[in-house]
């Protein structure tokens, strides 16, 4: 937005405990860390906690309008239509089982599932699952076809998913953001595929739904999931700033009425609508919010949301930590805009430096071009448990292993199937960048001495 000021990165940090303890957190793909202010909301809400949808108090009834104010809030950050969009879940590998669930019984026999070489698992095994050892025990033959992406610049290969995608594929799925190879594939270009395909869905539409993994997506750019037109866009808050523990599914209104519900019990029931042969569900988004749900992790996560806005400095004329507005889209865009610019410095400053220390290999998308705010590289000779453990004593926190990206690291011929990670936030300083960088070129020193 015009007139806001520059992107004040200490100012960010001053609400980070960490900080003062002179850790360098550069695990920010796995986690996030926690800023003062939710924390310190978390101890304000606990004497007001009372359960949602389940009592007729004062504090049942106020806790109730802060938790469906909540879907609100987070269904305007990505753009979604309304709160009957969303359903909470533990995670974005519970939100991506939801899914899968509840196509199960949608799957004919010959039919397929199209997803990619660079997914998490949590995009990857439960399709998996389904086709090896779920629907076989039912006498179905459902195939889960996998597209390449090119070793050199990570790159998805969209003329081999065009390949794999025909009349009988009726899902593709595919990340918003690798958390290895740093790819963000092209999604408008992944939809123009999957509507090509002409498969018949149960509703009359002809084309393959889309489901994106955005746990990597949602925290680093501004999503517009109409925009996107996705099917299911599936993410988390805690590598957004928030309590571990919620994640997000996006499914289009159209597609949550007819489906069947995840979970039964509870929540998910309408009230009263329950005898020996019939069972009524509960209205959108209830009708996926089995059991008593994380409440007070709901309303931090959206209130995450508006944090952000204050501590990138998006919208200096006002506060929108713990105000009950409406977000518009321009004031959610400004704000991530200006994550992404000061990530991408980061990580660009991190690739740089890495490139110039001697057998070390970044893996994924070239230096200079838009990636996630992340870095995976190893080095020859050296263990990338053992470049973790030296960057670990030097208060640079990293991660060694394949990530959860245990397909393209197997793809990519490395053994072990492990790869060292910087990943970088809204928090993170050139300082931080340096002093890790530092930290594996004294590690390679060591073991080349």
């Amino acid at each position: 937005m015009d007139g806001t000021p520059p992107f004040d990165v200490e100012r960010v940090r001053s609400s980070f405990d960490f900080v003062g303890q002179g850790r360098v957190a550069t695990n920010n793909a796995a986690s996030t860390q926690l800023p003062r202010e939710l924390l310190q909301l978390y101890g304000e809400l606990v004497p007001q906690y009372e359960n949602v949808h389940r009592g007729q108090s004062d504090a049942s009834v106020r806790m109730t309008a802060r938790f469906e104010a909540a879907f609100d809030t987070i269904a305007d950050w990505i753009g979604a239509p309304s709160r009957r969009t969303i359903s909470i879940h533990r995670n974005t590998t519970e939100a991506i089982n939801l899914v899968m669930y509840t196509l199960l019984t949608e799957f004919r026999d010959g039919d397929n599932v199209v997803t990619t070489m660079m997914e998490h698992n949590s995009d990857y095994v439960p399709w998996y699952a389904l086709c090896h050892e779920i629907l076989p025990r039912f006498g179905r033959r459902v195939e889960c076809r996998i597209a390449r992406f090119d070793h050199e610049t990570g790159a998805l290969d969209l003329d081999d998913l065009a390949e794999l995608v025909d009349d009988r594929t009726k899902l593709v799925c595919c990340t918003g953001a690798s958390n290895f190879l740093g790819t963000k594939p092209p999604l408008p270009e992944v939809r123009r595929i999957a509507d090509s395909s002409g498969y018949p869905q149960p509703n009359g539409e002809r084309r393959s739904w889309l489901l994106v993994d955005g746990a990597q997506l949602v925290p680093s750019a501004l999503v517009d999931v109409e925009a996107l037109d996705v099917e299911f866009l599936a993410f988390s808050f805690h590598k957004f700033l928030a309590p571990l523990g919620v994640g997000v599914l996006y499914a289009k209104e159209h597609l949550r009425r007819g489906s069947l519900p995840f979970l039964y019990g509870g929540d998910m029931i309408a009230e009263g609508r329950v005898t020996p042969d019939r069972v009524e569900y509960n209205a959108l988004p209830w009708k996926f919010s089995a059991g008593t749900p994380n409440i007070l992790g709901v309303v931090a996560s959206a209130e995450a949301l508006r944090l952000t806005i204050d501590l990138t400095g998006a919208d200096p004329g006002r506060t929108w930590f713990r105000s009950a507005d409406r977000i518009p889209r321009a004031i959610s865009g400004a704000a991530m805009a200006r994550i992404a610019a000061h990530t991408t410095s980061l990580t660009q400053r991190a690739i740089a430096s890495l490139s110039t220390i001697p057998r070390l290999r970044v893996f994924g998308v070239p230096q200079g071009e838009v990636r996630a705010p992340l870095v995976a590289f190893t080095v020859e000779g050296l263990s990338p448990f053992a470049i973790a453990a030296a960057l670990n004593t030097r208060g640079v926190e990293s991660r060694a292993g394949c990530h959860c990206a245990t397909l393209a690291h197997h793809d990519l011929g490395l053994d072990p199937p492990a790869s060292c990670r910087l990943s970088f936030y809204l928090y993170n300083s050139t300082d931080d960048v340096d002093r890790a960088v530092e930290a594996v070129r004294a590690a390679v020193a060591v073991t080349t001495g």
